[in-house]
């Protein structure tokens, strides 16, 4: 293999996006919070990558912001726990898939690209519910 092949070749590997790849980052984060990542618990420091699979949790004095590859904002109120089940995500095309799990708590979201694709491309479950989002800012609130 010469080497322009072997440069296409791993370009196009990093374009692609593994399954642990970074789909998102921590903003800013206030009083109790952590991230729950394969049994662990992490600090969501700013900057902070978030990863598919996470889940967020506060206490009953924390907060948690992040941005999302697509341009997702979310919002984490406290006293919640929220994970991010699927995120997949096609920068070329701007298109994907996006579930987020709201257990407890409440999360504010103004939706990005991931939304605006298609329908149902981003869904919000709840204990009672699914939520299909279409390009829209909303608050989700979930009793203890």
């Amino acid at each position: 293999m010469n080497n322009t092949a072997f440069i296409a070749l791993i370009g196009a590997a990093l374009i692609a996006q593994p399954a642990a790849a970074e789909i998102g980052r921590v903003k800013r984060s206030a009083g109790t919070a952590a991230i729950e990542r394969a049994g662990a618990k992490m600090t969501p420091a700013v900057g902070t990558q978030l990863k598919t699979g996470d889940v967020l949790v506060t206490g009953k004095d924390g907060q948690i912001s992040l941005t999302f590859i697509d341009d997702t904002r979310f919002s984490v109120g406290p006293n919640s726990r929220i994970s991010v089940d699927r995120f997949d995500y096609d920068r070329r095309n701007q298109t994907g898939d996006f579930l987020t799990q709201v257990n407890r708590g409440s999360l504010a979201v103004v939706s990005g690209q991931i939304a605006h694709s298609k329908k149902d491309a981003m869904r919000v479950r709840t204990p009672t519910s699914l939520l299909g989002v279409r390009g829209t800012k909303f608050i989700v609130e979930v009793p203890k």
